[in-house]
């Protein structure tokens, strides 16, 4: 045995026992996806809109799934699986328990308006549809600035919140304000307004003797300049935006529809640099600046709470998440241990090493999966798990094409002194063949697939890799020391070899 293949192997079993205890000693541990650690499922279904000018395209859909990414990366969702499904939206967030929130912040459409108030509304209700006032709204007048002076002379008790179809940018609209258990408690007549949320560039929570929202505009016409046309206006008092209770005029954000905040203006001139106060909790204002800074959505969604509604979520509970876990540990276990047995059973210590082997390898692929998890947020799921089972039978394939090519070498007149050592190279030809067909295909399933696929994918990739290490670092060398052994040469059946005797009087010649 050459002192390099020494080496190598005192090198790579050092190496393999290093860094395993390197991970436990920092705390590494593998992320565990969903179905092994529980969390929410939620299934997005756009709304069929027949008002919708255009039809919902896989651009609309793709746009959305970016989006929906980016705000579960803001709540700090470890490895968050989002796919779509044809028309639908799957979304995973493996580890969150706040199935409402989870809901409320990757399904919001989040559309962003802000709105001078004309009027604010108490809350009418009435007994009967005969008692209803109904009073419509004039067309406005715009202006060159997309704005208009509020309506004077109406009913204001007579008017009722507009509907959806009726929330159109360049109209007056009836908004409600609600509470946190979604109960109305004031409405609003905002006056029309083209600044939308198209002209923020970021925005984030903050406290300041209560919890706001910082939010910083785009310079130009279209954020920062745009903003201040609108705040003259209302601090002035103006026709545009009348004065309020405290003397000056409001500025409604508007969010989906319904009133987040009415703050009086008190300045003329923000340069981009607005706060947005609303008596909001330390949730809701992060929630309303993650949703805000990272847009909104392209289309809108069916609400997962309706029970009528084809958008569904389900919390996968921690329980059943760990029955998976176990389920896939005894499943791997029990193919381990027939794995041994019929190696061993077959190739006495050559069995023995290659188990030996799997070991190194599968030592170094943990390793690597616990600090990606650690660093990159990857999560091993269930279908990660098959990955690394099927990964057995892909390192243990790689030691029985040596252990044949051994019996063949034998059987053709050999002496296996020199067999061991000769016929790996032309076995570990084989082997890397097969091991990076493996990784190709691993590759490609990784690239075109998505969600768990992935981890498949990823485990299978990682393990190809690994194998070929161990096999040339840790096998070969193996080989080596053994065939310096006087007593394993007499005793090839210890090896699970046959004698020269043997193959020879089986009827195959020496060449």
């Amino acid at each position: 045995m050459s002192r390099r293949s020494l080496v190598s192997l005192v090198l790579i079993v050092a190496a393999a026992a290093g860094l395993l205890a390197a991970s436990l000693a920092v705390g590494n541990r593998p992320l565990l996806g969903l179905d092994l650690k529980g969390g929410v499922e939620v299934v997005l279904v756009p709304v069929d809109d027949p008002d919708r000018p255009v039809a919902i395209t896989e651009g609309d859909l793709d746009t959305a799934v970016d989006i929906i990414r980016d705000r579960i990366d803001g709540l700090g969702v470890a490895e968050p699986d989002v796919t779509r499904q044809g028309r639908r939206v799957v979304v995973q967030l493996p580890g969150i328990s706040d199935q409402q929130r989870a809901i409320d912040v990757v399904g919001q459409t989040a559309e962003l308006r802000f709105r001078p108030v004309c009027a604010e509304l108490p809350v009418v209700t009435f007994e009967s549809e005969s008692e209803l006032l109904s009073t419509e709204l004039p067309d406005p007048e715009l202006d060159d600035r997309g704005l208009a002076p509020c309506p004077s002379g109406i009913d204001y008790v007579g008017l009722q919140p507009s509907t959806s179809a009726e929330d159109v940018l360049e109209r007056f609209v009836v908004l409600p304000e609600r509470d946190d258990n979604g109960e109305e408690i004031r409405r609003f007549l905002l006056g029309p307004s083209t600044l939308t949320g198209a002209g923020l560039s970021s925005a984030d929570s903050s406290f300041r003797g209560e919890f706001v929202v910082d939010a910083t505009f785009k310079g130009g016409d279209q954020g920062a300049d745009k903003f201040d046309e609108i705040a003259v206006e209302c601090y002035s008092g103006t026709p545009y935006c009348p004065p309020g209770v405290a003397g000056l005029g409001q500025l409604a954000v508007v969010v989906d529809g319904s009133v987040q905040s009415a703050p009086s203006v008190q300045s003329p001139n923000f340069d981009g640099q607005v706060v947005i106060s609303g008596n909001f909790s330390e949730q809701e204002a992060d929630d309303l600046a993650l949703v805000l800074r990272y847009g909104a959505l392209p289309i809108e969604f069916q609400d997962p709470t309706d029970p009528q509604s084809d958008s569904t979520s389900r919390a996968v509970s921690a329980t059943i998440g760990g029955d998976s876990l176990r389920a896939g540990i005894i499943a791997g276990l029990v193919g381990l241990a027939l794995v041994f047995l019929y190696m061993v059973g077959m190739y006495r210590l050559l069995g023995l090493v290659a188990m030996l082997s799997l070991g190194v390898s599968a030592t170094l692929l943990w390793v690597i999966v616990a600090w990606l998890g650690e660093t990159q947020d990857l999560a091993l799921t269930l279908a990660g798990v098959t990955g690394l089972i099927v990964a057995i039978g892909v390192s243990l394939d790689s030691n029985v094409v040596y252990f044949e090519h051994l019996k063949e070498d034998v059987a053709t007149g050999r002496m296996l002194r020199s067999s061991l050592e000769q016929s790996f190279s032309a076995a570990f030809r084989t082997i890397f063949r097969a091991n990076f067909a493996s990784l190709i295909a691993a590759v490609i399933l990784y690239w075109l697939s998505a969600g768990s696929v992935r981890g498949f994918a990823l485990m299978l990739g990682l393990a190809s890799v690994l194998d070929l290490v161990a096999t040339y670092f840790f096998l070969r060398p193996c080989a080596q020391l053994m065939a310096r052994s006087p007593s394993l040469m007499a005793h090839p059946h210890r090896l699970g070899l046959p004698t020269r005797e043997e193959a020879m009087s089986g009827g195959v010649e020496p060449s």
